[in-house]
């Protein structure tokens, strides 16, 4: 006999695990160049944008989906036409480096986990207007 979980209980619980780990207090930073090799690795590129996260950050896990919760929208704090190439989650928004980062993915215009539609520049409004993520059940 093979050992079988209810998909959708166990892929909402992990998704809604994401969003504990993250807290009340998650910091949401875009970046220049490749991603790091994990989460625990320090922050590579230039930070582009940083700001922080509603609390909570995602709406609760339902179908094997989440969501952002409410409005992620900044002020770029750097970059002049610069690429953005990855995006960290950070559970602090004191400390943002490898022991904070709790998610992290590739971002890229027209493409990637987080897809821009341009470049950024310092001063410019940066809005994130969809944030979903699919658990697999892996």
């Amino acid at each position: 006999m093979t050992v079988q979980l209810r998909e959708d209980a166990v892929q909402n619980n992990r998704l809604d695990i994401i969003d504990t780990a993250v807290g009340a207090t998650g910091t949401f930073r875009i970046y220049t160049g490749a991603q790091p090799a994990n989460c625990t690795s320090a922050n590579t590129g230039t930070l582009l944008v940083s700001g922080n996260l509603p609390n909570p950050a995602f709406g609760a896990a339902s179908g094997g989906t989440m969501a952002k919760n409410g409005t992620w929208s900044w002020t770029a704090s750097g970059g002049a036409g610069a690429t953005p190439g990855h995006f960290r989650i950070y559970s602090s928004q004191a400390t943002m480096d490898g022991t904070t980062c709790q998610l992290q993915g590739d971002a890229a215009i027209g493409s990637g986990s987080l897809n821009m539609d341009g470049t950024i520049t310092s001063g410019q409004t940066v809005t994130i207007s969809a944030f979903t993520f699919t658990e697999g059940n892996d």
